[in-house]
């Protein structure tokens, strides 16, 4: 029995954790292999845990704020860039701003060009008058195109927004302070005043 004993104890370590049937000496032997348990894992100090999730979460806080570095620093760039690109813009619209007016005034100088080489001789002074006052309509159908007008002055009270009085005499039958002879003409563009009229009033 002891002898018996000794063999299933032997079988026992070496065969796999099942039941099986052997015969040893011609006897049938049941031998049960159990699994050997397995010895607890010693567990992690609480501490240590502790420890290792404040880690994990520094290091996800760490990246986030890395992340949101990156993306503040794209948008600076973009920003800088649009900035730029509108700078460029507007400095290209300023620096050519007058093209189309100077191009509306090209064939005004053409016609001057013209005009100032015909042969005084051959030409009479009524028709030299006609081309001039044409040229002069144009430019000023040119001007009014870029909203520059003349500002009114004859027979208007004196506004010193308008007016610039270098003369004042009186005149029969005018009230005091009226704009009784233009001097040089002037000009508004849009609502701005770009040249007051230089007038004689009334007193």
């Amino acid at each position: 029995m002891i002898e018996n004993e000794s063999v299933v104890s032997i079988l026992n370590r070496i065969l796999p954790p099942r039941q099986l049937t052997y015969t040893v000496k011609g006897r049938q032997v049941i031998i049960v292999r159990l699994p050997q348990k397995e010895e607890k894992k010693a567990e992690e100090p609480k501490e240590h845990k502790k420890e290792h999730k404040k880690d994990k979460k520094l290091e996800e806080l760490q990246n986030e704020i890395n992340t949101l570095k990156d993306k503040n620093m794209r948008i600076a760039a973009e920003m800088v860039n649009t900035l730029r690109r509108k700078d460029e813009e507007t400095n290209r619209l300023l620096k050519y701003s007058n093209e189309s007016l100077i191009t509306e005034l090209l064939p005004v100088i053409d016609n001057f060009e013209r005009a100032l080489n015909v042969d005084a001789k051959t030409t009479d002074i009524e028709s030299y008058q006609k081309g001039m006052t044409m040229i002069y309509n144009s430019l000023k159908n040119i001007l009014e195109k870029f909203e520059v007008k003349e500002i009114e002055a004859i027979d208007k009270e004196f506004d010193p927004s308008y007016h610039q009085a270098v003369m004042q005499e009186e005149k029969e039958g005018t009230k005091e302070n009226i704009v009784i002879e233009v001097l040089q003409k002037g000009y508004t563009y849009k609502d701005k005043v770009i040249r007051p009229a230089m007038v004689k009033v009334s007193k």
